[in-house]
Formats: structure tokens, C-alpha cells, sequence
């Protein structure tokens, strides 16, 4: 066999590395299920309808529309009722089915691919593929498989790791649960969507190397196990939009790796008719600007062949006839079982959870007093904005968790997310400003003052009923305070601090203010409902009374639990890592006070700690779904070992990361992004620019302690056998996640990785036990892309290899030979 990988193989063994990498891993290996795996192209039932329908019948298909019986998913397409065609419900679901009525919402995916587990991965599918069908809907619009970039963007939360190999393993074990259950899953956002800012219209420049060896991978992997469809991305490849690239959607998508569903756009991100037929996309959502009455007109006109829309419909049909949606033997729809659906949400909280630092065993929890602080200590935060929210079937807070386990808990506010009420007297003429009602119909104004004593920095909080954009305007000496966000910014605000505890959404705004009076206008509608709302304020004198309480609170007390947020959502990316608000000020207050304080961080992404070496503990939660307090609790008290990794490497702040520095790599120079560091991102970066982050890949800490021994390695294949031991060396059971990274090979003349992840094992051991472990490094991973040959090319020879507990903490390293 020759260097190059075959590429015929590479379609056969779904890319070679996939299959047994997971396997290796404890992931999953491919089963036949129906909708599960991928089809053979259209059957004589498909074909027999095609040769049925009308011209206006198979455009129908291709675009969205609006649903007569709503229930509440983000998108729909009619069926053709005469030929038995159903129609077909799109829902959002990275962490649960986002429709109106109740779902189990689970943890967000960057917390369970945390787990380092593919069989947890496929369990969590099968709760969304089960609730998708028993909520009525056809077609999921996730996973999200993005390969984490940036740690600025909006959605990491949404999707798995930095690393191509893991998220590659979670995908697919994902997909085939979700359609094990008879829901068709829909891969995204392809390809390249890994910053939120300037989505629609970013110009990705990125080369053919790093394009396969990273963002792909998870791609093939989705295609491989059988995905039924995939969503392209908003943003631009190389010079085209993704929606009608046809390098993407027909020569890669179709042609390499032989995908036989059907591709459609994200929510308004077609740009063309003829073009985007023409390139591979099959199906417009949400409705049919470019494939509804255009796509007809091109027909007739023949400047579209009709040929290619019967190709679009046969894609989208053979996919329904693969889950049994046009002869009727598709399961008939399941009802809920929201106990089963909690059991896993709490299960992937508990594995997921990533204990980042332990000192002087501040962790676990004793039965000693416990000092609750934050704004999230007392209300649940349950997942992040946009298209990830869940209606969760119920959500307890962390105080409420922790006091039904500790007798002596007490709680202060210490960062007030909500506000507090403007006197009326500080305005002029006087404002009852906390709770004011304007009736159905009509509209009410004030025209007035503000005045302050003194300068300061002033948070307005809006509190407001009714539509995102029918909020009250509020105009503070002429400027709105609360302007209509552009594009989806009113529909993606956000996800716990967008709504007050009662419902009311919010709307934040930071100023800092003059002494003296400002002019206040506020214009209210009450529509054809009325409207309700409070304007309060956050200002530096509030601030330090939350402060000083908290630290009265913590001096108090033996122990604290310091809860931190951050409300992340699709369509904005982060500003900074560091934590928003005056959060860092708080931990250092609380910290001072008493060092036995852990931090538990509900945030989207890595966070920046200069606040770290003051704590005792921090533990990462992210968005850990509705079991989160009970979750949380478990791990606090030691109930559970924290079995987490990071699949993240975390900066140590905003000045040294992988595009840190360089507008052009992030976000962006005159509408052009770069991926100027080819393959080195993630913890390839680190290695290469000789970096150390604050905490990097794979990294998580247990309660219990491990030793490494006995490694060997040797060629299986054109793989890998890697084998060591792993040995429990505490008092207690904990969880190990031993890692294997290889070194580059010394044959190819390619830019390769300083390591790479080759494999994994989540392991559980008794104290004192041990257990002799193999991990098999797949042909793929040991392969370079070669953009000559436009293909694979294995990386023969001597090859170092690592096992350790994290890119940053490798305990024994070989070397071991890769054959040809």
C-alpha cells in the first residue's frame, strides 16, 4: 500500500480513523438501524413519486413555509398530500427540542463532550431523537460540529471541542442515537461558521490543508455514520458563500465522501437560485425567496434544468423513505418520558463536570456552614440563547440543591443581575419607574429629569412584557438606551439574563454619568395587550452594598460556593473572556475573606482567572441543563468524582490565545478572515508557539490521584497499539481520562501538529485498582492532508507518542514505528 490513504477506502471505513478511533475509545461502532446509516440511492418508491409530481409540487419541497399547525419549531415544509408525501417539522435541538411546549433540556454539548465519552454522546442523542418525535417533529436541526476557534464565539457552548478527533467521535455517536429514534438529524453549520460576528457575510480564507485536517473532520464523520441531512453555513468559503460552494456541497460532500441526503441553507442564508441548485443545495429555509417562484421561473425559462430540482426532491425523499415517512412504517410517534430524559440530563451534568483547581481540600463539601453567593447560586441556569433554548420541564437552583444536603446555608446576592428600583423622587416631575402599566391601546409618555449627586457608572435595567422590539423606548439625554437590535439580535438576546425571574424579558445598558440632571423620555405602547414594565437601575453605590454583604456572608461562614455566569447566544460573540459585570471584583472580595471559597462557573467558554490563585476550588459547569442544581450539588459534596476534561485550552487572558493580536485571524479585516494558522489551532498552538495557557486541553482534576505506567506502543495496521496502565493511587473511586498524542512524522514534508490527540479512554477505578489499557491511534490520525495530491497521505516512520492526563500534563512518552 502506498502513502496515500485510498480514498475509496477512506469512503468505505467512513475515513478509516472514525470507526476505530471510537471504538478504541470506548465510542461508538456502527450499527444498522433504521435511518441510522446512509442509503444507496433512491428506491423505486422515490423514483415512482418523482415521475408524479408537478413542477410546483417538487418546488414546494425545496423551501420553507409557514406551518398551519404551528407548534412552535423554526421551520416547516409542506408535503404533497395527494401522492401520501407528509410534511416535514424542522426544530432546533442542540441540548433539547426547542418547540413551545416542554423538553428535557439538557446540558449544553460542550458539557458532554467533557465527559470524553461517545456512549454518554449517544445516549444524549437518543433522549432528542425520542422527544423530537413525541413533540411532533421530523427533522432535528443539529448537532453543531464546529471545531472551537475562537473562544470569543457566540456559540462554543453549542458544540464540542477544539480537537477534530474528539468532536469527529462525539458527532457521530450523537447522530446515530438521535436517528435510532426516527428523528432525521441535520449536521452544522457547514463549514467553517466558528465565529458569530459578521456570520452573514465573513469571507473564511482558509487553506485546503487546514480546511481537512481540522474543520472537516467532524463533517465526514456525521456522513459517514449516516446523517440525513446537513445545514451549510451563513459565511463565505474562500470567496463563495457556503450555501453555493460547490467545492463544498458536490466535491467534497458528495463526491469524496458519498452523502446521499439532502443539504439545506441555514435560516436565510441562500443567495441565488441557479448558482446554489447548480453547486448542491437542495432546500431553502425558511421559505422560498431563491427556490420558491424564482426556481419556477428558471425552469420554465430553462435556465435551470428541471433535471437538477428532480435531483434536490429525490435527495429529500430518498431521506424520508429511509425513516419509513412514505410508506407509513415509521414508528408511530412515542409519548414523552420526561423521568427517562432528566436521568440522562443529570448523568451528562455529573460526567461532564470539570474540576479545574482543588487546593488544600477545599473540595468536597463538608456539612459545615455554607456561604451561597451570586446572582446564579439562587436562580437556575439552565442553557445559553437563541436556537439552544429549551421550555425544561422543571429547574431547581443551586441554593435550593445545597440546602436540602447542609443545614447552616445562607445566601447573599453579591452581583445584582435585575436591579434595583429608581427612587421616584430622583426624578423630576416624580416617576414611579418599578412596575408601571399601559393599557391595551394606548400610548404613554414621560418627559422629565434624572439627577444624580454624584458621577457614577449606572446599569439601566429594562423590564418589559410583550415582543423583544415593542419595548419601550427609553431615550436618556436623546439617546435610546435600548435600541432595536440588527438582524437576529432581538431574537437571539439571550438566555438566563434576558428575563426576569416572573418572565418579564430585560434589557441591560452601562453608562457612566455625569453629576447633575439628565433628560429623561420614555414612550410605552400597550398594543392590543397592554404592556407592563419597570426601568431600575444597578449603580456603584448598590454594588458595594451587594459586595459587602457577600463578604459578610463568607466571613461568616466555613465555606463558600461563589456562582459566576456568563449569557452567551447565537448571533453575538464575547467581547472578552474575562467574566462580564464586576464578577472579578466579587471573587476577589469574597476570596479575601475566606479562602476556602470554589468558584462554580457557569459560562459559554474558556474564561480568563486573575482571581484563581486566591480560591480554594473552581469547578466548570458551563449551561448544565435543568438537572444542573442537583448536578452540581452531587459533585460539590463528593457524591460523584468530576469527571470532566477541558476540550478546550483555556488563555490566561485576552492577549494570548490563537488569534490573539490579529484582526485578520479574528474578527476579520474589511470582511476577510484568515485562518493564517493553518492546522495549529487549539492546543496544536500552544505546542507550536510555546505558550502555556492557563489550563489547557484535556485537563480536569479528580478527587482521587492516578500514576501512569508501563507504556508501550507498536505499529496494528497502519495504526497504532498504544498500552499502558493506569492505577488508582488515592482513597476513593474516581474517574481517569487518560490521553494518547502523537508526535509528526519525520517522512512527510507537510506542516504537521507539535502532537496530536490519537485517542482516549474514560476509565473508573476502585482505590488501588489498576487497569491495562490499549487505545488504537487510526490510520487517519497518523495522515496529513497532502494539497498536491488532493488527498490523505499517511505519515510512515518513527513517530513519538505521549499518554498523560492532558495536552499539558504528559507522564510517559515511547516511540513506535507506523508501517506503510
Amino acid at each position: 500500500m502506498t502513502d496515500t490513504v485510498s480514498r475509496r477506502s477512506t469512503l468505505r471505513l467512513l475515513g478509516g480513523a472514525i470507526t476505530v478511533a471510537a471504538a478504541a475509545t470506548g465510542g461508538p461502532a456502527p450499527l444498522a438501524h433504521a435511518g441510522g446509516r446512509p442509503g444507496h440511492g433512491a428506491g423505486p418508491r422515490v423514483e415512482r413519486l418523482l415521475a408524479r409530481l408537478t413542477l410546483d409540487e417538487k418546488i414546494s419541497l425545496l423551501h420553507g413555509a409557514t406551518d398551519p399547525v404551528s407548534l412552535g419549531q423554526a421551520g416547516y415544509v409542506p408535503g404533497v398530500a395527494r401522492l401520501g408525501i407528509p410534511p416535514l417539522r424542522l426544530a432546533d435541538g442542540p441540548a433539547g427540542v426547542r418547540v413551545t411546549r416542554h423538553a428535557t433540556a439538557l446540558p449544553a454539548p460542550v458539557l458532554l463532550a467533557s465527559a470524553f465519552d461517545p456512549e454518554l454522546a449517544r445516549r444524549y442523542g437518543r433522549v432528542i431523537g425520542h422527544e423530537g418525535r413525541a413533540l411532533g417533529q421530523d427533522v432535528l436541526l443539529s448537532p453543531m460540529v464546529n471545531v472551537i476557534r475562537t473562544p470569543y464565539a457566540g456559540r462554543n457552548f453549542e458544540t464540542f471541542s477544539e480537537d477534530p478527533l474528539l468532536s469527529a467521535d462525539l458527532v457521530a455517536a450523537e447522530i446515530e442515537g438521535i436517528q435510532t429514534e426516527g428523528l432525521v438529524a441535520t449536521v452544522k453549520h457547514y463549514a467553517l461558521n466558528n465565529q458569530e460576528k459578521d456570520r452573514m457575510s465573513i469571507d473564511v480564507r482558509v487553506d485546503e490543508q487546514t480546511l481537512h485536517e481540522v474543520e472537516l473532520r467532524g463533517f465526514e464523520a456525521a456522513v459517514g455514520i449516516g446523517t440525513g441531512a446537513v445545514m451549510g453555513a451563513y459565511n463565505k468559503v474562500n470567496g463563495t458563500f457556503a450555501c453555493e460552494n460547490r467545492t463544498l456541497l458536490t466535491d467534497v460532500l458528495r463526491g469524496r465522501w458519498g452523502f446521499d441526503g439532502w443539504v439545506m441553507t441555514d435560516w436565510f442564508a441562500a443567495h441565488s437560485t441557479r448558482e446554489a441548485l447548480a453547486a448542491g443545495l437542495d432546500m431553502e429555509m425558511p421559505d422560498g425567496t431563491y427556490f420558491g417562484t424564482a426556481l419556477k421561473t428558471a425552469v420554465r425559462d430553462r435556465s435551470v434544468p428541471e433535471h437538477h430540482v428532480d435531483r434536490s426532491v429525490r435527495r429529500i425523499l430518498s431521506v424520508m423513505d429511509r425513516f419509513g415517512l412514505l410508506d407509513g412504517t415509521a414508528p408511530a410517534r412515542p409519548e414523552r418520558d420526561a423521568k427517562a430524559g432528566a436521568a440522562v440530563a443529570l448523568e451528562v451534568a455529573k460526567a461532564g463536570a470539570t474540576l479545574l483547581r482543588n487546593e488544600h481540600g477545599t473540595l468536597p463539601l463538608t456539612t459545615g456552614s455554607i456561604a451561597v453567593i451570586g446572582p446564579t447560586g439562587s436562580l437556575p441556569f439552565v442553557s445559553g440563547g437563541g436556537s439552544a433554548h429549551v421550555v425544561p420541564d422543571h429547574a431547581d437552583s443551586p441554593l435550593d440543591a445545597l440546602r436540602s444536603r447542609a443545614a447552616h446555608v445562607t445566601y447573599a446576592l453579591g452581583e445584582d443581575l435585575y436591579g434595583k428600583p429608581i427612587p421616584a423622587s430622583a426624578f423630576s416631575p416624580a416617576l414611579d419607574s418599578d412596575g408601571h402599566r399601559v393599557a391595551a391601546g394606548e400610548q404613554w409618555t414621560y418627559d422629565g429629569t434624572l439627577t444624580l449627586s454624584d458621577a457614577d457608572e449606572w446599569t439601566f435595567v429594562l423590564h418589559f412584557t410583550g415582543a423583544p422590539a415593542s419595548r419601550p423606548k427609553v431615550l436618556l439625554d436623546g439617546e435610546d438606551l435600548f435600541p432595536v437590535l440588527p438582524g437576529y439580535g432581538e431574537y437571539f438576546a439571550g438566555g438566563l439574563v434576558s428575563a426576569a425571574p416572573d418572565g418579564l424579558l430585560v434589557r441591560r445598558r452601562t453608562l457612566q454619568l455625569a453629576k447633575g440632571a439628565h433628560t429623561v423620555k420614555i414612550t410605552a405602547q400597550g398594543g392590543d395587550t397592554g404592556q407592563t414594565f419597570r426601568l431600575r437601575r444597578v449603580t456603584g453605590a448598590t454594588r458595594a452594598a451587594d459586595v459587602a454583604a457577600a463578604v459578610t456572608a463568607a466571613k461568616a461562614a466555613r465555606q463558600v460556593v461563589l456562582f459566576a455566569y456568563e449569557d452567551a447566544t447565537e448571533g453575538q460573540d464575547r467581547t472578552t473572556i474575562a467574566l462580564p459585570g464586576h464578577q472579578a471584583e466579587l471573587i476577589e472580595a469574597v476570596t479575601a475573606a475566606n479562602p476556602r471559597t470554589t468558584v462554580v462557573l457557569n459560562t459559554s467558554s474558556a474564561t480568563s482567572m486573575p482571581w484563581l490563585e486566591r480560591t480554594g476550588a473552581v469547578l466548570q459547569m458551563y449551561y448544565p441543563g435543568q438537572q444542573g442544581a442537583a448536578a452540581t450539588a452531587a459533585v460539590l459534596f463528593g457524591d460523584t468524582d468530576p469527571g470532566g476534561r477541558l476540550t478546550q485550552s483555556f488563555p490566561t487572558d485576552d492577549d494570548h490565545h490563537p488569534v490573539a493580536g490579529d484582526p485578520r485571524r479574528y474578527p476579520g479585516v474589511d470582511g476577510v478572515e484568515e485562518y493564517s494558522e493553518g492546522i495549529h489551532v487549539g492546543y496544536r498552538w500552544y505546542a507550536a508557539a510555546g505558550v502555556r495557557p492557563l489550563f489547557p486541553f484535556g485537563h480536569g482534576l479528580s478527587y482521587t490521584s492516578f500514576a501512569y505506567e508501563d507504556l508501550s506502543a507498536e505499529a496494528h495496521g497502519h495504526g497504532l497499539a498504544v498500552t499502558f496502565t493506569v492505577r488508582n493511587t488515592g482513597r476513593r473511586e474516581g474517574i481517569a481520562v487518560p490521553q494518547v498524542y502523537v508526535g509528526p512524522s519525520p517522512h512527510l514534508r507537510l506542516d504537521q501538529p507539535v502532537r496530536v490527540l490519537g485517542g482516549y479512554r474514560r476509565l473508573t477505578l476502585r482505590a488501588g485498582e489498576r487497569k491495562r489499557v490499549t487505545v488504537r491511534v487510526a490510520t487517519r490520525t497518523l495522515s496529513s492532508w497532502d494539497p498536491e495530491r488532493h488527498d490523505w497521505v499517511l505519515g510512515t516512520g518513527r513517530r513519538d507518542v505521549w499518554v498523560g492526563a492532558s495536552a499539558g500534563d504528559l507522564r510517559l512518552r515511547t516511540r513506535a514505528g507506523v508501517a506503510r
